[in-house]
């Protein structure tokens, strides 16, 4: 038995154990949930049915699921959004679904007259979600929604940071009759998901890049598809036709909300010369605004950091800025606070390319602005390094439309920031160590479950064995 301990982010204090499923028990599920996709794959209104039971399930349960939420992360506000959201993704795909799934016609074969074929969608039979500690239920359940949906068993295993809703989700899949046969839970660290990809068809997997290359050469090794959600350095460009108030206020929400542990977290600020000081103070003004939500939870918009080592990784990189020279506009290190670490928005200028922070993924409320000339040194500087996730581009209209398009990410919001966090029917892919595999958004999102089977049918006689005589092409 190996069991496993959690931090409370608020208090710093181990207050839950749980054992990691060994690769027995995870074969075990497995097998379970495999043998009752057939099934469950075949029968398109008992899905729907479920599926409608799970999301009322989860709206019923949700003040618990909520308040479990809140004790794995340390915020209250976004738990409670976490919760309704996954309801209403439960429904948009139950009335998405059946559609993307409906037979398509007959068709004729454009290199050979002769004969027609039908399309067959297979789902896959098992599905392994792996799923980080930043937006528990949510990155838990974005990927297995549509997979129910598209037929496949699913198996889900959070992460070992903050299990404490599991037992709570766990509830809700037992309170719909014929749910858990298909979908399951397991609680555990890497070995846990190690042996997970072992005993799947397809792997989804949310994390760092580090471990997210170590889930693709498993999967490669067991000849299953990955998708793969990684980490972003997302950069924002604002020109000097933008609305600068606007500009500011979504990216101190982008760039510091929950703490800046998003993927889409702004991380990198381009700004025009002529309108730099003039960002960088309403920055400044909007940060001394907001407070830390502690002592009292219900009250201030800066959140703990979830993981500590977290709070030393950003450290660390705000400690390199200024050793190579940058300058401290407001905020400062993590604070160490009844035992949570916490930290306020950090505004930061005269940055250079060697720092940590213009690197690395920060996943922290750290905003580097960086100073532009011309257009084309902006697009420069966002376009470098390895991530291409998403970005932002401030400005008017059509100016932002040109610039975004230069950009090498899978997503730009224009005059806003982090969008993808709360639009979830736009197709886009990662670039770069960003991820990779098909969109997680849009139809894509369910039609990555299924892989495609021709049904090829022959209208005249077939060609006989005779016809590979070599006597049939001239000497």
């Amino acid at each position: 038995m190996r069991m496993i301990e959690a931090i409370n982010p608020r208090t710093g204090v181990v207050d839950f154990r749980s054992e990691a499923a060994d690769s027995n028990s995870v074969r075990s599920i497995s097998e379970r949930l495999r043998r009752a996709q057939l099934q469950w794959s075949g029968d398109t209104e008992k899905r729907i049915s479920v599926l409608q039971a799970w999301a009322d399930s989860l709206e019923a349960r949700g003040p618990q699921l909520a308040e479990a939420l809140t004790a794995d992360t340390g915020r209250r506000l976004l738990s409670h959004f976490e919760v309704t959201g996954m309801a209403q993704r439960i429904r948009y795909w139950i009335q998405r679904f059946p559609g993307l799934l409906a037979p398509g016609e007959e068709l004729r074969s454009r290199s050979a007259a002769n004969v027609t074929y039908q399309h067959q969608k297979i789902p896959y039979a098992l599905v392994g979600i792996i799923s980080p500690w930043n937006f528990p239920l949510t990155l838990s359940l974005v990927d297995t929604i549509p997979a129910l949906c598209a037929g496949c068993a699913a198996l889900i295993k959070p992460s070992e940071v903050t299990p404490r809703f599991a037992a709570v989700l766990n509830e809700t899949i037992q309170d719909v009759p014929g749910l858990s046969e298909v979908l399951g839970i397991v609680l555990g660290d890497g070995e846990t998901g190690s042996a997970l990809i072992d005993n799947v068809d397809m792997i989804c997997f949310t994390g760092s890049v580090t471990t997210g290359r170590k889930v693709a050469v498993q999967a490669a090794q067991n000849f299953i598809p990955a998708c793969l959600e990684l980490g972003g350095k997302d950069p924002a460009i604002v020109l000097a036709d933008a609305d600068i108030k606007a500009a500011a206020d979504a990216l101190m929400r982008s760039a510091a909300g929950s703490c800046g542990q998003a993927c889409m977290s702004i991380e990198r600020i381009y700004v025009d010369q002529r309108v730099f000081e003039k960002l960088r103070d309403q920055l400044v003004e909007i940060a001394s605004t907001l407070s830390y939500n502690t002592p009292d939870i219900h009250r201030g918009a800066l959140y703990p950091f979830i993981d500590q080592r977290q709070a030393l990784k950003v450290r660390e990189q705000l400690e390199n800025a200024l050793e190579h020279g940058a300058r401290l506009h407001c905020g400062g290190a993590p604070e160490l606070i009844d035992g949570g670490y916490w930290m306020r928005p950090t505004v930061l200028s005269d940055i250079s390319d060697e720092m940590l922070l213009m690197r690395e993924e920060t996943f922290g409320p750290l905003l580097p602005l960086i100073p532009f000339d011309t257009d084309q040194e902006a697009v420069m500087m966002a376009n470098s390094g390895d991530f291409g996730l998403s970005g932002s581009v401030f400005g008017e209209r059509e100016h932002a439309l040109r610039i975004a398009r230069e950009l090498r990410v899978g997503a730009v919001g224009i005059n806003d920031a982090s969008m993808t966090a709360l639009i979830h029917d736009i197709e886009k892919q990662s670039f770069g160590f960003s991820g990779l595999g098909p969109s997680r958004m849009g139809d894509q999102g369910l039609l990555r479950f299924l892989r495609t089977k021709a049904l090829m049918i022959q209208h005249d006689q077939p060609a006989p064995a005779a016809a590979l005589d070599e006597a049939g092409l001239p000497a």
